[in-house]
């Protein structure tokens, strides 16, 4: 309904989830921001606040997730962090964020405020078991996805 998107960054685990993190309009999302201002700022502070020190820290293969400062960033900050090396190139199918949490958000925005709002709210009141269930599927999406050859499944 309108041109203009929405960049939001996000964390969920068995203990819930962290508040949304959007990134403002125009940004452009690289290796330094996204490790200076998602991480370092956002993401990882959430993310202990959470869960505390130890965690899982899985993303996908976005060019700056994989750049080499982040890598080596996450290797040191984050006590289990699954590497660009062992992830698939674009797999919304292993994400659990994508295959399972964005799919419950789907009404018409008219405006990217009302759409960031919309989410904000629905974010707030988003239900543990959704995030359970994505979470179990997790083992059995990677076992699909290695019998489709790192394809999509």
């Amino acid at each position: 309904m309108f041109s203009r998107s929405v960049m939001v960054s996000v964390a969920v685990s068995s203990l819930g989830h962290i508040d949304l993190f959007f990134v403002d309009h125009g940004t452009k999302v690289n290796g330094k921001y996204y490790r200076d201002v998602l991480l370092h700022q956002q993401l990882l502070p959430a993310i202990c606040d959470l869960s505390g020190n130890f965690f899982t820290f899985q993303q996908d293969n976005a060019s700056a997730h994989r750049a080499r400062e982040t890598v080596q960033l996450l290797t040191c900050e984050t006590t289990d962090f699954i590497a660009p090396a062992l992830w698939p190139a674009k797999s919304p199918d292993l994400d659990p964020v994508d295959y399972q949490t964005w799919g419950k958000h789907r009404s018409r925005m008219h405006d990217v405020d009302q759409l960031k709002s919309r989410l904000i709210k629905e974010w707030e009141h988003f239900h543990q078991v959704f995030i359970d269930e994505a979470i179990r599927q997790w083992r059995p999406r990677l076992r699909a996805c290695i019998r489709a050859q790192w394809g999509a499944f």
